[in-house]
């Protein structure tokens, strides 16, 4: 799967945007706020339909502008495909595939498998849990069409409960309704609960040997999953916070409260290991990732570097460098000079500036 051109328009600072990509890698140089960035979360909101900093439609598309478009076209298995994005600031997006609209996000998994990643997720270990969900919620969403009607409707069950709670307080008479929302949440909670902890054993089998390599042998990692109510305590739980939940007008146990450690030697990382040693921890996660896609779903993914070299020392750089093979990447940088040195092929150079990206084939030549 590789991704063949984006076309933009007034998607963030971008009026007008076409650009076509090699299959191998890609690097967008330039100076900072010149739209570097905006070009990777086009391409993830085209594989995912959200942005990867969880903006709202609204704020993505040019504040010039009621509406904005995305164009992705993508070879898979062959065959071309277009996915055409039109988000707009007060309706919900519309999405079509060569053409023929589609009602669910599902309907468009799979066709474009991105990883992304960035310097904040260098930070996705000794940050709250909420990063660490959103990291597996939003592989899984990739990965498995199940997974994401199941995390949709808990989401949507979580709004409704946490709104009658809200109105307990003026009509306390609804209090008996609760029960219908418990079901539900039990329901959808307990089956994301099952697939998070089926994820999380899929990586540890993949990041273990990944995680030694990089650390010289030196290092056993394991990733646990901390899940706030086990399956069969959930409805219990659920039950026994119901004053509490109605005091603090909020639901508080449930999968929305999970986490996720990385253990090293037994140590937990996230309290006690060292800044080196979560990076390398961070590093060894996004690389499992790249496998495991390829794994499940027999098929390379699309890999987004987000400035994300400028933070590695040299070792990992090219670590991460050398891990990338027949993967295609698009990668974004300050200055060549920061990560190239010969290091690795680069099959096209484009330069961003001030809202335009043109290719630089002299840079290349050097």
């Amino acid at each position: 799967m590789v991704i063949k051109s984006l076309e933009l328009e007034n998607f963030r600072n971008y009026e007008t945007l076409l650009i076509n990509f090699d299959s191998g890698t890609n690097i967008l140089y330039g100076d900072n706020a010149q739209g570097k960035t905006n070009i990777l979360e086009a391409i993830f909101v085209s594989a995912t339909t959200k942005s990867h900093k969880g903006s709202k439609d609204r704020d993505i598309v040019n504040f010039a502008f009621d509406e904005a478009h995305i164009r992705t076209y993508v070879l898979k298995d062959g065959l071309e495909n277009r996915v055409d994005m039109h988000l707009r600031k007060n309706k919900s997006k519309g999405i079509a595939i060569n053409g023929q609209k589609i009602k669910k996000a599902a309907d468009l998994l799979g066709l474009l498998n991105v990883v992304f990643f960035s310097p904040e997720d260098l930070s996705i270990i000794k940050n709250g849990p909420s990063e660490r969900r959103r990291f597996v919620d939003m592989e899984l969403c990739q990965l498995d069409s199940v997974y994401l009607y199941n995390l949709n409707h808990y989401n949507k069950i979580i709004n409704q409960r946490n709104k009658l709670l809200k109105e307990l307080s003026v009509h306390p008479e609804l209090k008996d309704t609760l029960s219908i929302w418990d079901n539900q949440l039990v329901s959808y909670g307990s089956r994301i609960i099952e697939r998070r902890s089926d994820f999380v054993n899929q990586l540890n089998e993949i990041i273990f040997d990944i995680h030694a390599k990089l650390s010289g042998g030196k290092e056993k990692i394991q990733i646990v999953y901390e899940p706030d109510s086990l399956i069969e305590e959930f409805e219990q739980k659920l039950s026994d916070s119901l004053e509490k939940d109605i005091r603090l007008k909020q639901t508080s146990k449930g999968p929305h409260r999970d986490d996720f450690s990385f253990m090293i030697n037994g140590i937990d990382i996230r309290k006690f290991g060292s800044q080196g040693q979560q990076r390398t921890a961070a590093l060894s996660l996004k690389l499992s990732e790249i496998e495991l896609v390829k794994k499940l779903t027999k098929d390379t993914p699309l890999l987004l570097l987000d400035d994300v070299l400028s933070e590695l020392d040299s070792s990992r750089q090219n670590y991460l460098l050398n891990s990338i093979g027949d993967i295609q990447t698009i990668i974004t940088c300050t200055g060549l000079e920061e990560f190239v040195n010969n290091r690795f092929e680069i099959n096209k150079i484009f330069y961003v500036s001030n809202a335009s990206c043109k290719e630089n084939e002299s840079k290349l030549k050097h």
